[in-house]
């Protein structure tokens, strides 16, 4: 057979590597290609462009989709009516069980012959010529050219691997899928060239150097039209975590088991953890007070902490919210979830009146806990949440003992604040229900 059996070649999609694909058959082969508007003009003398695909169907033979892979299903759709039954049709996508299915639905019942091929190089990898690069090969529907290019192909110095769709997307998930992802992450921590690079690290950046070449779309087509790719990122999330959490201390201290928990000194976080310490015979322990469930995951995460605890629903109040979303975040396992009895005292500054208070400051959950009793008895009072640490109560207690909030403040919240603080009382219980019962998390890393 010769090659005029075959031409002219018609190229839809002329991006990077169309253009690499028609660098490489230019040579052998009379080209079209097909381009809606004319923003190219051919250097080379081989090269054909059409804007219309009736007359770029017409005048080709052999038709190579190099389109993006997420366009690829519409091309063919819209391209249909000018197929002929003459057309050898040939794909080039990173992804093979995706172009098959849309080929059989659009030419189950046509005579085209159907090749399948993924090049597995491009034009940073082939810009030094095809030997030793490899071409995976399937014959869709099989006719007398899937040996020419198996031929051409070979003779270009590509090694040819005919393998089907199935089994071709499950070793690119392995390899492929790997590196594009990896060099990804690398160029997401900005990952840059050293005067100390190991011949490794020269390694992974040409990695991430080539495959950040490619556009965003490739690699999100890659990742999520490859079957295989998702269960593939999950074992490298799973490793990840894994190794992450086998560097980090299975102990914070050899003497002391180290607690990291929401709240401050007084909060009924530090009521929480210290009945759990007092029932599990734990003698020698040490709190860190982190005010806020996003320092505790974020301190367990670093390793900095045995366990962190925090709240995370109240009988009335419902879920706590600064704990749910901050869980969101992290991987931990929890250890340990137990109730304790909530009630909320009043109080104020001993050189300060009650009828000189304008504003009531306490976590969001105290607030819902005591809505309705506020709304009765202190309906002129403003109610407000800190920003930062100072969305526990116990950190709003300290900060108004030293001057940081303003003197006409009120804080809601455990009675042992007062002592603590050097605060006095002016009402108690105000919790709308009785039996006021608050659920704590405690969790460690998940080793």
């Amino acid at each position: 057979m010769n090659n005029s059996n075959y031409q002219p070649i018609g190229i839809i999609g002329f991006g990077r590597f169309g253009q690499l694909l028609a660098q490489i058959l230019s040579p052998d082969f009379k080209i079209n290609i097909l381009q809606h508007k004319t923003t190219i003009t051919p250097k080379d003398n081989n090269l054909t462009i059409f804007t219309k695909p009736k007359d770029f169907y017409n005048n080709s033979k052999t038709i190579f989709f190099a389109v993006p892979i997420r366009k690829f299903e519409q091309v063919l759709k819209n391209h249909k009516k000018y197929i002929n039954e003459d057309h050898i049709l040939i794909d080039v996508l990173s992804v093979k069980t995706y172009p098959a299915k849309i080929l059989k639905q659009e030419f189950n019942k046509r005579k085209n012959e159907i090749i399948l091929t993924h090049p597995m190089f491009g034009p940073d990898s082939a810009k030094f010529g095809l030997s030793q690069t490899k071409l995976v090969m399937y014959p869709l529907k099989k006719g007398k050219s899937y040996d020419f290019w198996k031929s051409f192909f070979s003779k270009k110095g590509c090694q040819i691997i005919e393998i089907p769709p199935e089994e071709h997307d499950y070793l690119a998930a392995k390899s492929q899928g790997i590196t594009h992802f990896i060099g990804r992450l690398l160029q997401k921590i900005n990952f840059t060239a050293t005067k100390i690079d190991t011949l490794g690290a020269k390694k992974l950046s040409e990695i991430m150097q080539q495959v950040c070449n490619d556009s965003w779309e490739l690699f999100y087509d890659l990742q999520t039209l490859n079957p295989y790719t998702k269960k593939v990122r999950i074992e490298i999330g799973k490793a990840y975590d894994q190794l992450y959490n086998q560097l980090l201390p299975k102990k914070v201290s050899k003497q002391y088991t180290v607690f990291g928990i929401q709240g401050g000194k007084g909060s009924f976080n530090e009521e929480a953890v210290l009945s759990h310490i007092k029932k599990n015979k734990i003698k020698k322990y040490k709190i860190k007070y982190l005010y806020t469930t996003e320092k505790v995951l974020k301190t367990l995460h670093k390793g900095d902490i045995d366990y962190g605890l925090f709240a995370v629903h109240n009988s009335l109040g419902g879920i706590v919210w600064e704990s749910a979303r901050a869980l969101a975040k992290y991987k931990v396992k929890i250890v340990g979830e137990f109730p304790i009895e909530i009630r909320h005292f009043l109080m104020i500054r001993k050189d300060i009146n009650l009828n000189s208070i304008t504003t009531i400051i306490a976590h969001p959950q105290v607030i819902k806990q005591c809505k309705g009793n506020l709304s009765k008895k202190y309906p002129h009072l403003k109610t407000i949440s800190g920003k930062g640490d100072l969305i526990d109560t116990a950190a709003c207690a300290k900060a108004l003992s030293q001057d940081k909030l303003p003197k006409d403040y009120a804080i809601l919240g455990p009675k042992r604040l007062a002592n603590l603080y050097n605060l006095k009382i002016v009402d108690s219980n105000l919790q709308d229900a009785k039996n006021n019962l608050t659920y704590f998390f405690l969790v460690k890393l998940n080793r």
